[in-house]
């Protein structure tokens, strides 16, 4: 794959800001470069800009090498550079399933890049067929995402490589949610397609939703690309501490994630005995969709009681569909009893 033939033109022959601190990988005593306080010690200094601590222990845990890692303020980030690096303004199209993952769309709009959905199949089932059909010679990019949001299943790995392997342009596999998934990760085969971008996440099964931290794995080329792109400080410290911090509760971390997989059995179970339910999708993910008699109802009722879910019910295939996600045993019964109160209500 030549990149050049990918990038947008302006980017690949982009000269990047360039910091003193990325050039000097020494220890340094004295720091005269960026005009920064030199008061308020613990917080007065930029941050890494290429995050090569963080980036070392994530390396170990992911079995990548740190120079496949590109560390971003929220996957949403890496979603956004994917567009703003490869995707000419009102020329490139993208093409992605449908539904799936907002943000996708949203920075498609933002990037004045053309979206194309291509519908899921029954039960969300991917076609990669359909998928490749919807592509142009001006199609770039191809999103994925496996457990796939709101539907919450894996995508079949075959029809996922077939696009790989037939698309000539990047495809990102979001793997927000593939902590709670048994199927494997993408990010083994990061040297045998190089045209692939795997997102991951710490806002799902490491619990760390408000630090604002993804991580996209690619090429060495592709993540050139990214940090060439991307603010030079754009992850803070204190986050790029605390997250290296918890990279060593790697079996804290996995506990919560066999928690919340044995929360979602009783879960299901409780909403099946509900006759109100009428249907709840297989799940590879910390949620369920969770087909309604009437999901605005519903979803009106839950917020009156305090209890805040997703309303799906707008998005192709999802009629009448509540995401709900797998919460602590408590909170679960609280949905549990709510939804029970309104279908005694409404519909006996």
């Amino acid at each position: 794959m030549n990149l050049k033939f990918l990038v947008r033109k302006n980017i690949y022959h982009l000269k990047p800001y360039s910091c003193a601190r990325d050039e000097f990988q020494g220890i340094a005593s004295v720091h005269l470069d960026a005009n920064e306080s030199p008061y308020n010690q613990e917080f007065n200094r930029y941050p890494d800009p290429l995050q090569r601590t963080l980036k070392e222990k994530i390396a170990e845990i992911k079995n990548v090498r740190p120079s496949q890692i590109m560390a971003g303020n929220g996957s949403d980030e890496a979603i956004d550079l994917v567009f703003r690096i490869f995707c000419e303004p009102n020329e490139d199209n993208v093409v992605a399933m449908e539904p799936t993952y907002g943000m996708y769309k949203v920075a498609a709009d933002i990037n004045n890049v053309e979206y194309r959905p291509v519908q899921l199949e029954e039960n969300f089932r991917l076609n990669a067929s359909k998928l490749l059909a919807a592509t142009d010679i001006h199609t770039k990019v191809i999103f994925l995402c496996s457990p796939n949001n709101p539907s919450g299943n894996a995508m079949n790995r075959e029809e996922i490589l077939t696009i790989v392997q037939n698309f000539n342009g990047i495809v990102v596999i979001d793997e927000a949610y593939i902590d709670f998934s048994t199927g494997p990760t993408w990010l083994k085969d990061l040297d045998k397609y190089l045209n692939i971008i795997v997102l991951h996440t710490f806002s799902k099964a490491w619990g760390l939703a408000s630090l604002r931290c993804g991580l996209a794995f690619a090429s060495e080329e592709i993540i050139a690309l990214f940090n060439k792109v991307k603010y030079p400080y754009n992850v803070n410290t204190l986050t790029q501490n605390k997250i290296i911090n918890e990279l060593n509760y790697v079996d804290r971390k996995n506990a919560w994630i066999e928690m919340i997989l044995k929360e979602r059995e009783p879960l299901t179970k409780a909403l099946k005995s509900i006759p109100m339910v009428e249907k709840i999708y297989h799940s590879d993910a910390n949620f369920l969709l969770v087909k309604v008699k009437d999901a605005d109802k519903t979803y009106r009722f839950l917020t009156e009681r305090g209890i805040i879910v997703r309303n799906r019910n707008k998005i192709p295939l999802c009629d009448n569909c509540l995401r709900i996600t797998v919460g602590t045993p408590d909170e679960n019964g609280a949905l549990i009893g709510a939804l029970k109160e309104f279908s005694n209500n409404q519909y006996q």
